[in-house]
């Protein structure tokens, strides 16, 4: 007689990862929509036979990682989705919001030569006053501003980029990309309230925090673009996934 050693019970850890996947797939496949309550944790508890700590868990660690949000006396409500840019690679964002089936726009603020300010001339590695490409606009999705793009240019470098005609067909970073490999790339982010200016100009509060990315590009030792990019936090969040070894361009 054959005889086969006893099933241990699932560990508390592998059943809040259960619930985790579970609330995850309904999310996913639209069961549950953003905005949505999802039930109490009684409920949970009943529907899984879970302990109330491993639910609560399970959803506390989904609101850190901002799949939930909950309100005290309230419940717990499935969270707006907010577009993610990437943080690391050098991406158009245009690219980005048509590749999640949403309408992209972008306005053009302002394109032309102007004599390097004191900061920018530092940021660049040039005299202060030289001349250089500046250009500021803004990306829209689904009708949001969602990124305020203020870029300064080495002419040098990019000689024709005032000849182009950006807006919703090209953007900037797209010409970049497809005209000028760089051989090294800078990335610093940072939280912060915006100039009343920007404030206006993305149609937010200036109350409301931003994350700012700060971009510079070279190629041969020479600065090519150095650009900021500023988005509402509660519209837009900043991360990266990408494999090793991929090639720099100038976007």
């Amino acid at each position: 007689m054959s005889s086969s050693a006893p099933r241990k019970p699932q560990s508390r850890q592998t059943l809040y990862r259960q619930l985790k996947q579970v609330v995850l797939e309904r999310i996913q496949s639209g069961q549950w929509q953003p905005g949505e309550m999802i039930p109490s944790e009684n409920r949970l508890v009943e529907e899984f036979g879970m302990s109330r700590m491993t639910v609560n868990r399970a959803l506390r660690e989904l609101t850190d990682e901002g799949y939930l949000v909950r309100t005290a006396g309230v419940g717990t409500f499935i969270a707006e989705i907010k577009p993610q840019s990437n943080l690391l690679m050098i991406v158009n964002i245009a690219d980005e919001i048509r590749a999640r089936g949403h309408r992209y726009h972008c306005e053009v603020l302002a394109l032309g030569r102007v004599s390097a300010p004191l900061s920018v001339a530092a940021a660049m590695e040039i005299a202060t006053g030289h001349s250089v490409f500046h250009l500021r606009c803004i990306h829209y999705e689904e009708g949001v501003a969602v990124q305020l793009e203020d870029r300064y240019v080495a002419p040098t470098m990019v000689p024709d980029f005032l000849d182009q005609f950006y807006g919703d067909e090209l953007q900037p970073a797209r010409y970049l990309l497809d005209h000028v490999p760089v051989d090294e790339m800078e990335h610093i982010v940072d939280a912060l309230l915006p100039e009343p200016g920007e404030a206006a100009d993305l149609d937010m509060s200036t109350s409301e925090p931003c994350l700012a990315l700060v971009r510079r590009t070279w190629a041969g030792g020479n600065v090519v673009t150095y650009v900021r990019f500023l988005h509402p936090s509660s519209r837009y969040r900043l991360g990266s996934r990408f494999p090793a070894g991929t090639r720099y361009h100038a976007g």
